[in-house]
């Protein structure tokens, strides 16, 4: 059973009989493996609490770990669009600067002729970190804004935000650094840790997050800011809208701001500096109305309390202090203190809560001379004092307007080019190549200044007949633009006037400028007859003689007698020919055009019992034979354009009549639905009204049946206002406006009868009041409600009992039908407006133009025939030394062919015919090459006197009213320079002057010693190159 054991020592006696078991008290037994286990654990603890104090003391792993990492996340410059680029969220920083919007501004630009040529190409570590959410570590720039140079690299319009900065830590005053850290970072610049990482404060750290978890459980209602000035600077500069919106956008700002504070090495001294310098320069304080954005504390002074960066910082400095200067000091103490402490909550403290903010300056100012930062008595001082706020109605921020057309024309371009406001574009980090050269820039807008004094002007020789007189020199505005053609396009290199005004003449007006829709005439007839060339010049004299041809379209029955008669004749030959055509000069004939009988008259009495030739009328700007000419060119469009309305009307009796009309006017109704519905897209309801009056030779009669059928439930009282408000001049007795609003009152009169009151085509009226009513309908949407009154509309012609009624009501709308045709052939040439005027009167310019417009004619013709962009912005380099740094730059374009090389060639002889003996014959050897050889020179000259002229029903003249006169000249100075010259007096005082296209000619003449040397061959304007790939390399 087991043996029992005695306390005693004497030995054991064996027993022989079963005796009862004692239990036997044991030892504890031993396990060496648990007791290695637990004293590793706590040695392990030990060390790990030692290392973690060691760390959190000097930094040193992380120090040396995050630098090593940092040190990976690089990006290089290389060719063409990056394959590796991660563009940045939606931080206000990131925003305003342009980078997160980068992906929207290269689809936009590359979809209007531009395309990538550098772009930045992360490292695989960096687009793995950024794609991770953190934010690339780089030297954020302490100023952008945009900076756009001339063609040579010279800049000349250039923004930066904030417009004031500290360059480097050295240069902010002790004194700020010093209360900014004891407000937001204490320990940020101590000299021990070296390695220390800025992103973290520990302490702070695990207080705000104890103050959070209190928040979250309902013990407090407040949680404490853990934020560093490292972190802050990443929140409001990247995080979403500049806030920490959850612990983790926390934890993104503090990985992303000790990744950038280490990415110079492991010792961060000067990485805290700059993060000292970087947050007084950039950190945001509201918006200020006349500034919008307020960043760092130099435009805070100054936008806020209208002081001096410059004078506060003198007063802050150590060792300014004097008794003298005390006070100033004080308060510019105060004034830096109320700023940083606003950053807190900028919109509420610099607005509404403003004594709110100097109790809290006062208690800072305590806190601050507890502390040791200031002494005694500076903070006396300071709290004696009381900061005064900018008062907007008294001294407001004014922003600079820039009248110089040049600077005007760049930020336009860029702004349409990236669909931003300038407020916007100013903002972004951008450098753009304009095509300008500035210096020329400068020189012409000068000689254009100085055209207002007297003695200048006559030293130019302004004065004479037909020009100006000593008195009227200071009225005339003047208006000049000068392209030169190279292979990315047409580039404007000169853009400027004198009018003081942002408003610009060459690209925004609409100007009646005479003669010079003569040259858009002539080049629609030589397109003309080479066209009836291609058709015809390969038939033989039988099916030439068997053509059948309208007595009225003579350009045809001209083209097929010519190729009868000159068999094989080129279309050189041909256009050679048909400039020697003759018209009559006559003003003796009454032409039917605009609805109505009109007579037109040459500008020299001496001209109307001539017959020149058209070359003669070009070059003497001779009125009459244009007016013929432009008939010929109606009756043209109107006998052979495809599905023409005359062709309807050549068998009466053909059976099937109603039902091709049926289909005619389906198919055309369609198509001029299409190009109405082109002409008003995109406008307001205001808009598109003002569109169609200003196509319309206005009358009372047809404003009224415009505007009943448009807006019929509007009462009389703003009819009357209406009609009124379009005919100034005119003396409508009330009588007359109750008579107009019942006459064509609703119902009165059909859509078609409508549209032949109004002198317009009735679908475009009835499109305006269908989009009226449905604003936002589609274009088909128009088409499947316009299917009755398509019918309508041309089925009227053939209802009329009375032939001669019919007959009228067909040739006013065979003329708007060819108007529309032949602004389409304007339109590829360059014509600005969505619509002609249906009248002869369009020859002589009464439709209007632009300057710039008739320009790019000119450069069509001078290039051949083919048209080019106009290139008013060479390149954009977007975010230059930063990750997303992209280059652009103009797609190489062959151009487009829009005229035959032959009439081009055709068209610029004549043209160089109107400077070697025509109108502008005062420029002929004027401009020689260096060699003392002409520069081949050519042009077209206009006059507009432009009048409101209201006539009564019987035709007579009630009044006229000069609304201003132009006088222009469109040219082409060379093989590779064109541009126009534009004189103009507005308003009333026009009525004082005589001067005719001469005056503009004479400036130009004038301005010889300016362009001369711009102008010599191979000179490029003296612009440099296009901007083109450079070699990759890499940076940090």
């Amino acid at each position: 059973m087991g043996a029992l054991w005695r306390s005693d020592s004497a030995p054991p006696v064996r027993e022989h009989k079963v005796a009862t078991a004692v239990p036997r008290k044991t030892q504890p037994r031993k396990h060496p493996v648990r007791w290695v286990v637990s004293s590793t654990l706590l040695l392990g603890l030990i060390g790990a609490s030692g290392l973690l104090i060691y760390e959190l003391r000097t930094a040193h792993f992380q120090s040396s770990q995050l630098s090593r990492y940092a040190a990976t996340l690089t990006y290089e410059i290389e060719e063409g669009p990056s394959d590796a680029i991660v563009y940045p969220g939606s931080g206000p920083f990131d925003q305003r600067q342009g980078y997160s919007r980068l992906p929207t501004f290269i689809e936009r630009l590359q979809g209007r002729g531009f395309e990538v040529l550098q772009q930045a190409r992360f490292s695989a570590a960096l687009s793995n970190y950024a794609e991770h959410g953190f934010f690339p570590p780089f030297a954020e720039k302490a100023q952008t804004g945009v900076n756009i140079e001339d063609c040579r690299g010279t800049p000349f319009y250039t923004v930066r935000n904030p417009r004031q900065r500290y360059p480097d830590f050295t240069a902010i005053p002790p004194l700020v650094v010093g209360s900014l850290l004891f407000i937001e970072d204490r320990q940020l610049l101590a000299a021990e840790p070296a390695e220390a990482n800025p992103a973290v404060d520990w302490p702070r750290f695990v207080k705000a997050a104890l103050s959070q978890v209190g928040k979250y459980a309902g013990m407090q209602d407040q949680s404490a800011g853990g934020s560093t000035l490292a972190t802050q600077l990443e929140k409001y500069r990247h995080s979403p809208d500049g806030i920490t919106h959850a612990p983790a956008e926390k934890l993104r700002q503090m990985i992303s701001a000790s990744v950038r504070a280490y990415q110079g090495g492991p010792q961060t001294l000067e990485a805290r500096q700059n993060i000292v310098r970087d947050y007084v320069n950039s950190v945001p304080l509201s918006a200020a109305p006349g500034h919008g954005e307020v960043h760092g504390l130099a435009d805070g002074l100054r936008i806020w309390f209208g002081v001096d960066f410059v004078t506060t910082n003198r007063l802050l400095e150590a060792g300014q202090a004097s008794d003298a200067n005390l006070a100033e000091r004080g308060l510019a103490l105060r004034q830096v203190l109320s700023l940083m402490i606003a950053q807190r909550r900028p919109s509420y403290y610099l607005a509404q809560g403003r004594a709110e903010l100097a109790a809290l300056v006062d208690s800072h100012l305590r806190l601050l001379a507890d502390g040791g930062v200031l002494d005694s008595t500076l903070r006396d001082v300071a709290l004696a004092q009381q900061v005064t706020y900018r008062d907007w109605q008294t001294d407001p921020n004014l922003q600079r307007i820039d009248s110089d057309k040049g600077i005007s024309m760049a930020r336009a371009r860029l702004a349409g080019l990236l669909n931003l406001s300038y407020y916007e574009l100013d903002r972004l980090d951008l450098e753009a190549r304009a095509s300008l050269n500035s210096d020329l820039q400068q020189q012409v807008s000068l000689y254009l200044e100085q055209l207002a004094d007297p003695a200048f002007a006559e030293g130019v020789g302004l004065f004479g007949d037909r020009l100006l007189s000593p008195s009227k020199t200071g009225d005339v505005r003047y208006s000049f633009t000068l392209f030169e053609r190279t292979p990315t396009g047409n580039q404007v290199r000169v853009q400027t006037d004198n009018t003081h005004q942002p408003f610009d003449i060459n690209e925004s007006s609409k100007l009646e400028l005479g003669s010079t829709a003569k040259l858009r005439v002539m080049a629609t007839y030589l397109e003309v007859i080479a066209e009836l060339h291609g058709r015809l010049a390969g038939m033989s004299l039988a099916q030439l003689r068997g053509q059948d041809v309208a007595d009225q379209d003579l350009l045809s029955r001209w083209a097929i007698d010519y190729l009868r008669a000159n068999p094989g004749a080129d279309l050189a030959g041909m256009l050679d020919a048909a400039l020697e055509r003759r018209y009559s000069a006559s003003p003796g004939e009454r032409f039917f055009t605009g609805g109505g009988l009109h007579t037109f008259g040459n500008f020299r009495r001496e001209d109307d019992g001539r017959r020149p030739t058209l070359r003669e009328s070009l070059r003497e700007s001779i009125n009459l034979p244009f007016v013929r000419l432009m008939r010929d060119l109606v009756r043209y469009s109107t006998y052979q354009a495809p599905g023409n309305s005359a062709a309807l009307l050549k068998d009466d009796k053909d059976p099937r009549r109603q039902e091709y009309l049926s289909r005619f006017a389906d198919r055309e109704g369609t198509t001029f639905l299409l190009r109405f519905w082109r002409k008003y897209q995109g406008q307001s309801a205001q808009e598109r009204l003002d569109t169609f009056i200003g196509g319309l030779r206005l009358t009372d009669t047809r404003l009224a049946a415009v505007h009943r059928y448009l807006m019929p439930e509007v009462d009389q009282a703003t009819f009357a206002s209406f009609i009124r408000a379009h005919l100034p001049g005119a003396r409508i007795s009330d009588k007359r406006i109750d008579e107009l609003y019942r006459r064509y009152g609703p119902g009165a009169f059909s859509l078609p009868d409508q549209g032949y009151i109004a002198r317009v085509h009735p679908l475009e009226l009835w499109l305006l009041a269908y989009l009226s009513d449905h604003p936002q309908a589609a274009f088909n949407d128009a088409v499947t409600a316009s299917a009755e009154q398509r019918q309508e509309v041309y089925g009227w012609l053939f209802k009329s009992r009375h032939k001669s009624a019919r007959d009228s009501r067909i040739r006013i709308m065979l003329e708007v039908e060819a108007f529309l045709d032949i602004h389409q052939r304007w339109q590829n040439l360059g014509y600005p407006f969505e619509y002609l005027v249906p009248s002869l009167a369009t020859a002589l310019g009464s439709s209007g133009d632009r300057p710039a417009a008739l320009a790019e004619l000119i450069g069509i013709i001078q290039n051949d025939g083919i048209r080019l962009p106009t290139v008013r912005i060479d390149s954009l380099h977007f975010a230059g030394g930063t990750p997303y740094e992209t280059r652009l730059g103009h797609v190489l374009e062959a151009g487009k062919r829009v005229m035959a090389p032959e009439v081009a060639a055709a068209l610029r002889e004549a043209l160089s015919q109107v400077v070697d003996g025509g109108t502008a014959r005062r420029l002929q050897g004027a401009f020689t090459l260096a060699d003392g050889s002409p520069l081949t020179l050519g042009g077209k000259t206009g006059t507009g006197d432009n009048r409101m002229t209201s006539v009564g029903r019987g035709g007579q003249v009630i009044s006229s009213r000069v609304q201003n006169r132009t006088a222009t000249f469109v040219f082409f100075l060379g093989p590779d320079h064109f541009g126009t010259l534009t004189a103009f007096v507005p308003g009333r005082a026009a009525e004082n002057f005589r001067f005719t296209s001469a005056l503009p000619v004479q400036v130009l003449k004038g301005m010889q010693p300016i362009l001369a040397p711009y102008l010599q061959t191979g000179a490029r304007t003296q612009c440099a190159p296009p901007p083109q790939q450079q070699t990759a390399q890499v940076v940090r």
